[in-house]
C-alpha cells in the first residue's frame, strides 16, 4: 500500500492518508497518485472484509 494506513477499532475501521504526499503520475498520465492499496486488501483482523482505494488528482496539463 502507498500513503495509506488502516486502523480497526472493534467494528469501525479508519483510514489515514497524507494528502501532501503524491506517488507520480498514473500509468494512463491523466492523474497523480496520492494513495493507493495498489488493487484489493483485506482488512486487518477482518480478512473477509476486503478494501480497495485509489486517491489521486488530475494531472497538470503540460
Amino acid at each position: 500500500m502507498k500513503n495509506v494506513e488502516m486502523k480497526l477499532d472493534g467494528n469501525v475501521l479508519t483510514i489515514t492518508v497524507d494528502l501532501s504526499k503524491d506517488y507520480g503520475l498514473s500509468s494512463s498520465g491523466k492523474s497523480v497518485i496520492i494513495a493507493s492499496t495498489e488493487g484489493n486488501q483485506s482488512v486487518e483482523g477482518k480478512e473477509e472484509v476486503k478494501i480497495g482505494l485509489n486517491i489521486y488528482r488530475k494531472a497538470p496539463k503540460d
